[in-house]
This record gives structure tokens, C-alpha cells and sequence, in this order.
């Protein structure tokens, strides 16, 4: 399927790895937004999410991890959608007063947006979200009663919404990494966030992604990276992935309709994080990957360390790789 006349790609950075351009907050949406003027980017949350700001475009379409991977595999199709109707799922752990920060935040980004907020329903027990650091600077973490999720999850689809929020209690990751305001290391939320949204993903089949909420909800008033600045002055992350989600491509198991791997003309990926589902099914249908050499990560997985991989190109920036996919 072609969208329209202009070229198919893919605009990835993993979460939770340190990557240079994209492991912050909404720093990879300028340079995914330059490849949204020319092509229509399917761009995984990370790419575009900034807290109270989104660098989504009409062109892009916001497809989580799990989603992406099946995508790839050739199991699903992408449905391009303009006006979902979104349901929020609140932890039950998150305090009255966090909470009602939240839902003053999903009324303004409705009024202001016209966005389809139609629900919010709370789990009916706590989630427990836990997390922390590896000793080589990955993001990781468990979800203790993921099930409360799945219940939230089946009662907004009976109420007819068609894309899912979900805000989970987080406690201060701070400690987890002091330098991540400075824009160093990883996000020490991103890889527990994963998990929470590939749940929801692969046993409903919708689009959602994740939310942190923290019980602290005062504005950061020190001078932080501008990698990480869109996080420190906002008191909830919700707006980015609301704005995203009003425009996630649906999901569906028939591949006579929609977008499909097939139409697929480009993957960018990080210089050395080559080692996912999306390189290796790219590869194995002759798709060219760009491994971008001036984002890297805390992973060490290069085109050298990959055997017989024909299709990956080494290039120095995601400009260079812009200007040789419009050149072919």
C-alpha cells in the first residue's frame, strides 16, 4: 500500500539504552521531523515523546516497540488513523492529588487539542512498577500485577476506545541516574515502561503507550541539558503521548489492508544497536537499515559484529542518510 506518492520508513532509537540523540526526552523529533517533510515515518514513542510537548507530525505514525516488532515480522498491518478515541488507565497506587494533576492535564490537551479523550478508568489494585539501573547503564525493571492493567484495558475497548494511556506510579528516579539531567546515560524508566506498554499490545491488539506519574509534582528550577529539559518542567508526561496516540496507526491481522513490512523503503537505527527484530527482518527482506553513526548507545552491537548482513549502511548522520534515500 502507498500512503501517498512518497516513500515508507522507519524511525527507531530503543528506549532505555543511552542512545545520543533520542535516549532524553523528544530529542530525536527534530531530526525524525525533517524525514516527515519528505516520507511517512512510522517513529516508535521514544522518538517523539517530550513530556508537555510532542514532535509528532501528520506524517508520522506512533507505533509502539511490540506493535513494531509484529509489524516487521510481516504479522500485522498499520491502519493510518487521525482521531482516536483514547482511553486513560490509572494506577490505583497514584495519590488523589498526583491524580488530579493528571486529569486536569487530559482535559486541557482535550480542549486545547480536540483530541477524543473518552475515558479514564483506575486498576483495580496497585500495579507495582519497579525499576532500576544495570551496572552497564541499561534501563530495566518488573511489573508486579500487570493483570490489574488488562482488566482496565478490556473495560475502555467494551466502551469503545480504540487507543490506550496508561499512567503507572513511579517512585523518583533521580537516584537511579543523577546524570540523566545532565544528558548522560539512560532514561531509568524506559525499560519498565516497555514492558508495560508490549503487554498491552500483544494480548489486546490496540495502540497505547506509557506514562510515568511521580508523587513529587513541583517544577525542577535548576538548569538542566536541553536533551532532558522537556521533562523538568512539566509536571506530568501525559500531553506527549495523548498527542500521539490521537493518530496511531490501527492494528489489524489483515494484510490486504493498510501498510505492511512489504512497503517498506528504509529503517534508521542507532549506530551500535543493531541487534533487534526490526534490523534482522529489514535484512532478511532485502530493506536497507542506515546505522547512524553520530547516535550511539551503551550496546556494542556494529554491523561488523553481525553475520552475513548484506543490507546495513553505515552512514555518519541522519542528515547524510536523509539525503541518499531521496537521491534513490
Amino acid at each position: 500500500m502507498r500512503l501517498n506518492d512518497k516513500k515508507n520508513g522507519a524511525f527507531i532509537v530503543p528506549t532505555g539504552i543511552g542512545a545520543s540523540i533520542g535516549g532524553y526526552a523528544g530529542d530525536a523529533g527534530s531530526y525524525a521531523r525533517k524525514f516527515a517533510k519528505y516520507t511517512n515515518l512510522i517513529v516508535n514513542p521514544n522518538v517523539v515523546n517530550a513530556g508537555g510537548f510532542s514532535a509528532i507530525t501528520d506524517t508520522m505514525l506512533y507505533t509502539e516497540g511490540y506493535t513494531l516488532d509484529s509489524f516487521m515480522k510481516g504479522e500485522i498491518s498499520l491502519i493510518p488513523s487521525d482521531n482516536n478515541k483514547i482511553g486513560i488507565i490509572y494506577d490505583k497506587a497514584i495519590p488523589q492529588d498526583v491524580l488530579n494533576v493528571h486529569i486536569n492535564t487530559q482535559n486541557a490537551v482535550k480542549t486545547v487539542y480536540g483530541i477524543d479523550i473518552a475515558e479514564f478508568d483506575i486498576t483495580d489494585n496497585e500495579v507495582g512498577v519497579e525499576f532500576y539501573m544495570t551496572d552497564n547503564n541499561i534501563s530495566v525493571g518488573k511489573v508486579n500485577n500487570i493483570e490489574t492493567i488488562g482488566k482496565s484495558t478490556e473495560r475502555l475497548i467494551k466502551k469503545g476506545c480504540n487507543a490506550i494511556a496508561i499512567v503507572c506510579l513511579f517512585e523518583d528516579a533521580e537516584e537511579d541516574n543523577p546524570d540523566y539531567s545532565n544528558g548522560e546515560g539512560a532514561d531509568p524508566v524506559g525499560g519498565v515502561e516497555a514492558i508495560i506498554s508490549h503487554y498491552v499490545s500483544k494480548h489486546y491488539k490496540i495502540p497505547c503507550a506509557h506514562s510515568p506519574a511521580f508523587r513529587d509534582y513541583t517544577i525542577y528550577p535548576d538548569i538542566v541539558n536541553p536533551k532532558s529539559a522537556s521533562e523538568y518542567i512539566t509536571p506530568t508526561f501525559l500531553p506527549c503521548i495523548l498527542l500521539g496516540l490521537s493518530q496511531a496507526p490501527h492494528i489489524s491481522e489483515d494484510l490486504s489492508k493498510g501498510l505492511t513490512v512489504d512497503d517498506l523503503d528504509f529503517v534508521l537505527m542507532p549506530y551500535n544497536s543493531l541487534g533487534s527484530t526490526p534490523v534482522f527482518e529489514a535484512d532478511k527482506r532485502n530493506i536497507p537499515v542506515y546505522a547512524i553513526k553520530e547516535n550511539k548507545t551503551v550496546l556494542k552491537v556494529t554491523q561488523d559484529k553481525l553475520i552475513n548482513m548484506k543490507n546495513i549502511i553505515e552512514i555518519s548522520s541522519y542528515d547524510d542518510a536523509l539525503s541518499e534515500i531521496l537521491k534513490s
